[in-house]
């Protein structure tokens, strides 16, 4: 049994679940927000037996895009530095973690 803990951007959420759904997979979304931009995330967990890992990868990478978008940088954490240029980033996408599941149980 393995664990799937998937990171996504929020819009990208509610495709991904109901691709996963129509697959057979169950998932658990949480809330959570991202460290670096501070924005909403969702985080799934997907339990899935070993052997239909690669198929809930699959559907995460499907469902999960990049994206581009302009911050401007805020080294002291106080508000935009006087006369900072935006950059761009990469945003979204998926970080997955593929975790081995020693028990479960489901009441």
């Amino acid at each position: 049994m393995k664990l799937v803990v998937a990171v996504v951007q929020d819009r990208d959420a509610q495709a991904a679940l109901a691709e996963l759904n129509r697959h057979g997979f169950g998932a658990t979304k949480l809330a959570s927000t991202g460290g670096f931009l501070r924005q909403g995330n969702s985080t799934l967990l997907v339990g899935v037996s070993a052997d239909r890992v690669d198929e809930v990868l699959a559907i995460l990478q499907r469902t999960s895009r990049v994206r581009h978008q302009l911050i401007t940088p805020d080294a002291t954490g106080a508000g935009v530095e006087p006369g900072a240029v935006p950059v761009e980033v990469a945003v979204g996408g998926a970080t997955v973690f593929v975790l081995t599941i020693d028990r479960y149980e489901k009441y």
